[in-house]
């Protein structure tokens, strides 16, 4: 089969991956391979119009690599993204609506997910994506070498507390069970490649002034989330989307949250820590 057509999404992230449909996703023994260098260098993969099931999603995404197992799901490839009252996660996806990496608190974190849209809202529920490559590059010489061997403490805790100002001891309780985890603020790659390690969940740096270390990853995420740098994808029935969670921050952005959303989610067994 031909290699695959892409179509520019923005300037510094994401394109559209055209000439696909279920047919070539699950019969192009070229197309996953292909899919995954396109990833590494565009951040983000559009593919239009699929109308995946659980089943033949997970068939696909394996042959990207290992899955994540969500046991809590009837199929454990699979993750529903809602905010319905019987999801079991629902508690926790009211903080995907900041800026944040997939598996933060994970010694290796997630490699890449991969996102289908089952039920969308009239209005909100964008997707947006943020490059940490193109925040490491445009850095200056100077930030660059004093960035280096910068460690900063990223925890469960920080990121629920934008949620819940206000916790219950049981959440308190819960959120000290997860603990919280050092990361070097740049991301040295097994490909050579520096991104920068920030989001949501991002608390302090360590040796350094609290305050003045939340201040200096502030001006580091809102530099690097700009909305020129920013993909925002807002969604459709049928389509999927793949990211590289090793090179961008995503967010979700806010809806009605009484109305249906719901978006099927897999992600790939990370490869590489965070050093």
């Amino acid at each position: 089969m031909p290699p695959i057509e892409l179509k520019k999404l923005s300037e510094n992230v994401g394109v559209e991956v055209l000439g696909v449909d279920v047919d070539r996703l699950l019969n192009d023994s070229e197309l996953p391979s292909a899919c995954l260098e396109a990833l590494e260098q565009n951040g983000v993969l559009l593919f239009r119009d699929l109308h995946l099931d659980d089943a033949t999603q997970a068939t696909f995404c394996k042959k990207l690599g290992k899955l994540v197992q969500f046991p809590l799901y009837p199929d454990p490839n699979v993750m529903e993204i809602s905010f319905d009252p019987d999801n079991p996660n629902a508690e926790y996806f009211a903080s995907n609506d900041y800026w944040h990496i997939d598996g933060f608190m994970d010694e290796i974190p997630a490699k890449a997910s991969i996102m289908s849209a089952h039920v969308v809202t009239d209005e909100g529920g964008e997707t947006e994506f943020a490059s940490t490559y193109v925040a490491y590059d445009s850095l200056s010489g100077a930030e660059k070498e004093r960035y280096t061997d910068l460690q900063v403490v990223h925890s469960f805790e920080t990121v629920q507390r934008l949620t819940y100002s206000n916790p219950t001891p049981e959440q308190l309780a819960e959120w000290d069970r997860r603990g919280s985890r050092v990361h070097p603020l740049v991301w040295v790659h097994k490909s050579g490649r520096r991104s920068l390690v920030f989001g949501s969940a991002a608390s302090h740096i360590v040796g350094m002034d609290v305050d003045e270390g939340r201040a200096l990853l502030k001006d580091l995420e809102q530099r690097a989330t700009t909305p020129d740098r920013v993909l925002s994808h807002t969604w459709s029935v049928g389509e999927m989307v793949i990211w590289d969670n090793t090179g961008l921050v995503h967010r979700a952005r806010p809806f009605d949250r009484s109305k249906p959303r719901r978006m099927h989610r897999s992600t790939l067994v990370g490869e590489e820590s965070i050093k």
